[in-house]
């Protein structure tokens, strides 16, 4: 009898044992769906997306652009139509606009330092006011463009950048950026090619080192 009663006790412990490892798996199981389901559908943070989340930068965040700061989907363009687009006043620190098609679009007063407009075409857009340091601008097409008042510090071009036609380079700030010589000669014989900047204070045609 007690030899039954020693049996039917160790049974139960193993069932016991069989239901606390079933409930355990069981909760780490739900632990990372529920993980899972929060990395992708939290929203990203409107105060950190850089004004990306509003109606008008719709195109941004679905691949219209990508960005280098950390938290945000990267999305490499390639031919994306951005034609009109209004960006003016906004941070878009370390966006890219690479291999876009950017014509007549406002980034007035924009922060775009770290920027890419790698082989993009930025024909009649206006970056008045703009701070584009270590913006990457190597193949872009600046026809029609406005510089004014534009801090275009330590910019990267490249020997295909094309500047011809930029409508003005009034008050710009061009310290550090290396231009090839045919660049530098065309931009210091520019007849919007003075002033000062408004941010930096530092004198247009001495940035570009024109030999005047």
């Amino acid at each position: 009898m007690g030899g039954s009663n020693e049996m039917e006790r160790q049974k139960n412990m193993m069932k016991e044992n069989i239901i606390s490892k079933s409930t355990k798996v069981a909760s780490i199981i739900a632990a990372s769906l529920i993980l899972s389901a929060t990395t992708i559908m939290t929203p990203p943070s409107l105060a950190g997306d850089m004004g990306a989340s509003l109606a008008g930068n719709a195109k941004i965040t679905t691949g219209g652009a990508s960005t280098l700061q950390s938290g945000r989907t990267i999305a490499i363009t390639r031919g994306v139509n951005l034609d009109n687009s209004n960006f003016a006043g906004q941070n878009l620190r370390g966006v890219a606009f690479q291999q876009s098609i950017v014509r007549d679009t406002n980034f007035k007063g924009t922060n775009l330092v770290g920027s890419s407009f790698f082989d993009a075409t930025v024909d009649g857009s206006d970056f008045e006011g703009a701070d584009m340091t270590l913006a990457n601008v190597e193949m872009a097409q600046f026809n029609r463009a406005n510089l004014k008042d534009a801090v275009v510090r330590e910019m990267y071009v490249s020997g295909a950048t094309l500047f011809e036609g930029l409508k003005s380079i009034e008050n710009t700030d061009w310290t550090d950026t290396m231009l090839r010589r045919d660049q530098q000669k065309y931009l210091c014989a520019h007849p919007t090619a003075k002033g000062t900047n408004p941010t930096t204070g530092v004198d247009t045609r001495e940035s570009l080192m024109c030999l005047d």
